[in-house]
C-alpha cells in the first residue's frame, strides 16, 4: 500500500521513512544514496525493535528508530518517540514506554 521508502517534507524538514534502514555508520544496503539524494534531515526506520536516536554528523541528519510497537517479539515494553517539527528544527523529543 505504501512505498518501501517514503520521502516527504514537513515544514522545512526532509524526511525519509522506511522499515529496514539501519543507523548511522551501519545503514542498510541502498539507503545511504537515498539519504544523500533526498537531502534528508530526519531518517526514521525500525525493524530491530531497539529504540535508538542518533545524530549523523557526516550527513547532518537525525536518525530515529522508535523501537517496538507490537505485542510480538522479545521486547518487554512497547515504545514510541514523539517530537515537534518547527520550521527546520526537530525539538522536544519524548520517549514513551507502554507496558505490554
Amino acid at each position: 500500500m505504501l512505498p518501501v521508502v517514503n520521502t516527504f517534507e514537513v515544514e522545512n524538514v526532509r524526511v525519509l521513512l522506511t522499515h529496514i534502514g539501519g543507523y548511522p555508520g551501519k545503514y542498510a544496503p541502498g539507503i545511504l544514496p537515498q539519504l544523500r539524494a533526498n537531502n534528508t534531515t530526519l531518517f526514521i526506520s525500525g525493524h530491530s525493535h531497539i529504540l535508538k536516536v542518533m545524530f549523523d554528523a557526516k550527513l547532518n541528519l537525525l536518525h530515529i528508530n522508535p523501537g517496538a510497537a507490537g505485542r510480538q517479539g522479545f521486547h518487554k515494553v512497547r515504545t514510541l518517540v514523539r517530537f515537534v517539527i518547527d520550521q527546520d528544527k526537530i525539538k522536544d523529543l519524548e520517549i514513551k514506554e507502554i507496558p505490554l
